[in-house]
């Protein structure tokens, strides 16, 4: 399995080449006016444990495992990830601006594959964004960041002020689709991250809840 993951992180890198993505555009959507200059994402705001059941497709085939996250300090937090059985796979610690590298098994101890974690974790831990611009729709608020060539829209149910989804781009292509299902605004029951130009999506499932 180890060795099979290896490979598809190795093979995605050739097959993105292959793949070219549309400017992503919000649809349906009206300007919208308020005084925020900032959100927050604060779905890992708690210095609680989140545990997950964690599901990878990669290029079609499934891997499963269990997810750890840890605020550990007011920007960084501690990610693990075993295997169904509690054999290790990466541990790292992970802010905005750092990246530190605990552990990772000799399998996956390649550039591509760390890469991958850094940058899908980085994103999804993002806790603060400037505005720059504010939409609704008929179910949402959507609010716009953009930082250099990045942009972010981040889309909160108007009933409950929950975040349901961030868009994140690059260079105006969409890149990571994350979606949310939560109850509350600290804690998201299931995580959805839909990559656009690969072929890989993981997702996550409530195991403990934290108060």
């Amino acid at each position: 399995m180890r060795q099979f993951l290896l490979q598809s992180f190795l093979c995605s890198s050739f097959l993105l080449l292959l793949f070219s993505c549309k400017s992503y555009q919000l649809k349906d959507a009206q300007p919208f006016s308020n005084s925020k200059t900032e959100v927050e994402n604060l779905y890992f705001s708690s210095n609680e444990d989140y545990v997950y059941k964690c599901q990878m497709e990669v290029y079609g085939n499934d891997i499963s495992g269990i997810l750890i996250i840890k605020k550990i300090s007011a920007t960084t937090h501690r990610v693990v990830m075993s295997s169904d059985f509690g054999n290790k796979m990466i541990d790292f610690e992970i802010s905005e601006n750092n990246f530190k590298l605990n552990y990772v098994l000799p399998d996956l101890d390649k550039k591509m594959v760390i890469n991958f974690f850094k940058n899908d974790f980085q994103e999804l831990l993002r806790q603060k964004y400037n505005l720059t611009e504010r939409f609704e729709n008929n179910e949402s608020i959507i609010y716009i960041s953009k930082t250099g060539k990045k942009t972010y829209y981040l889309f909160y149910k108007k009933e409950t002020e929950i975040l349901t989804q961030i868009v994140y781009t690059k260079n105006k292509k969409e890149k990571i689709n994350f979606t949310f299902e939560a109850k509350k605004p600290t804690f998201a029951e299931t995580i959805h991250l839909e990559h656009k130009d690969f072929k890989i999506n993981i997702k996550l499932f409530q195991i403990t809840e934290t108060e």
